[in-house]
Parts: C-alpha cells; sequence; structure tokens
C-alpha cells in the first residue's frame, strides 16, 4: 500500500484496498477523512471483482453479497435449496461453501446486481475451488 491508499473495511471484507483514495481535510476530532462520492458504485465494484475472483468465497464475502443484493439469510436459504442455518454457519465461516453453492451465489449475484460474471459456468467450477489463490480486490 502507498500513501494514497485505503484499506476499506467498512464493507466486512478484509482484503480490499482503495487506490490513490482522495482523502478531505481532517474532521472536527483531527481524524483523516476518505471521501468516497458513490458507496453504491464501490459496492458494486467490490461486488464484480470478487465473483470473477479465484477461490471459494468466504464466508464475509457471502455476507456481503447477500446484504449488497438486499435479501436476508431465509431469502438467501431458499434460493440455494438449503436452511438458514446453513447460510449463516457459511457467513460465520464454520462451514465451508460447496462449489456448487459458491457458482449459483455468484450467479444469483451477477443477475440481481447487474455485474458482468466474465466466466462460463465451466470456468466458475474451476474458480470456486478451495485451493485456488485470492488476492486483494484494488
Amino acid at each position: 500500500m502507498t500513501g494514497n491508499d485505503y484499506h476499506y473495511t467498512e464493507c466486512g471484507l478484509d482484503n480490499v484496498i482503495i487506490r490513490n483514495a482522495n482523502f478531505v481535510p481532517k474532521d472536527d476530532e483531527g481524524e483523516q477523512v476518505i471521501g468516497i462520492p458513490s458507496i453504491r458504485l464501490l459496492h458494486k465494484a467490490i461486488a464484480e471483482g470478487r465473483i470473477n475472483q479465484p477461490g471459494t468465497l468466504t464466508g464475509p464475502e457471502v455476507r456481503f453479497l447477500r446484504t449488497e443484493m438486499g435479501m436476508t439469510q431465509s431469502e438467501m436459504a431458499e434460493l440455494v435449496h438449503r436452511d438458514t442455518q446453513s447460510v449463516g454457519r457459511w457467513e460465520r465461516s464454520e462451514t465451508p461453501l460447496e462449489p456448487p453453492i459458491d457458482i449459483l451465489i455468484r450467479q444469483l449475484a451477477a443477475e440481481r446486481l447487474e455485474l458482468k460474471l466474465v466466466h462460463t459456468f465451466a470456468a466458475l467450477s474451476q474458480l470456486a475451488q478451495p485451493n485456488a489463490v485470492q488476492t486483494q480486490i484494488m
């Protein structure tokens, strides 16, 4: 990270870096503040980056995508044919996400959030493997 990069954890993910962040003057408490013109567009870019990255979705990523889609755990569970407790366990990283469910969540996010999914179903099958290398989203 450089001096103008910002580690954006406010979205619930720990691997998002905003390059060349626009820092505005300090707030009343002397803290440096970052100016983000559109949180909605930023979160859309994060979601699109993640659904196209290799590696099984992490628990926080499942939670991020679900909340960006405006869904409850119960609604997601119904769409992926699992119980609500399963969704909660995935989000808390208590149980691993099965590759077919991972693919389904990626496709669901692409559809609901109008994201570009650049991979075919066969390519997604290779991406959604636990041993695929994950990278920071920048």
